[in-house]
């Protein structure tokens, strides 16, 4: 939008300030782009609730079952400031077993990378925490740690460590020869290399992992609060469920995807700004 000129008596470049139509040119462009990323999915999301809303009044669906969407709305904003508490405990015990689970994935990516007897020794208790069932490995860091929120914080750190591990593992192993080859001609240092080409040939491969994780930490922090039934967004959804308050599950609910999107986002951003 600024055009350079040049002043031919004086030899000197001047840039043109930006005029009001230039920014309000600018910023049409920026809402329209942004209106046109939203307007489908606001569409989807109306027209499922629409559908919703017709089979509940269609079928004459009891609210016990399915509640209406207007039901839910309704006990969303009775609930909301239980609900707000509630996702914050969840958010919390995602955030930081997310955190925990990130160092540490990385971490072992990082020792595997730089030995082999380190990668055939460290890879195969990564792959048998992720298959074992995190139901069934929750109890057990309940028993042994407590109930609060740093033990919770651990039933996420061990469902995010895998995808961690293995994206930036593949990342670090996925950096081009070539790259590698150059720095060598320059006798590079092992520190260099690995700081300014393997890590951000790996960053699209570890943002990857990372969106992963973040969805897999809502999970994981939903999954231990139903185990220990004392606080968050799982308890909530537990309890309402088994007291068949539907409308109160389907709101606690709602603001549980919101939390989920909103971690997802976080490594979105991050990617954007750091990245690209």
């Amino acid at each position: 939008m600024i055009d350079e000129q040049a002043d031919r008596r004086g030899g000197r470049r001047l840039e043109r300030v930006p005029s009001s139509r230039d920014v309000l040119e600018g910023s049409q462009t920026v809402v329209h782009g942004l209106v046109m990323r939203l307007l489908p999915p606001t569409i989807v999301f109306v027209l499922l609730l629409l559908a919703w809303h017709g089979a509940v009044v269609y079928y004459d669906v009891p609210t016990i079952v399915l509640p209406s969407p207007a039901e839910v709305g309704a006990t969303l904003a009775e609930t909301y400031p239980t609900l707000l508490g509630d996702a914050a405990v969840t958010a919390a015990t995602a955030g930081i077993g997310l955190v925990a689970g990130t160092v540490v994935g990385a971490g072992l990516a990082f020792a595997m990378i730089g030995s082999r007897r380190a990668a055939s020794t460290i890879l195969p208790y990564v792959v048998a925490l992720r298959i074992a069932p995190v139901i069934a490995i929750a109890p057990l860091l309940f028993l042994w740690f407590g109930r609060g929120v740093p033990a919770r914080a651990l039933v996420v750190t061990t469902l995010t460590v895998f995808p961690i591990t293995i994206a930036t593992l593949d990342g670090l192993r996925g950096t081009p020869e070539s790259y590698l080859e150059l720095l060598r001609t320059v006798d590079a240092s092992p520190t260099a290399v690995f700081v300014h080409v393997r890590i951000p040939a790996a960053a699209p491969s570890v943002f990857a992992g990372l969106k992963i994780a973040a969805t897999l930490s809502v999970i994981g922090a939903v999954v231990a609060e139903f185990v220990t039934l004392n606080a968050g967004l799982g308890y909530r959804v537990f309890e309402t469920a088994a007291y068949l308050r539907t409308a109160e599950t389907y709101a606690a609910l709602v603001v549980l995807s919101v939390v989920g999107i909103g971690f997802y986002l976080v490594p979105v951003a991050l990617e954007r700004a750091f990245w690209h």
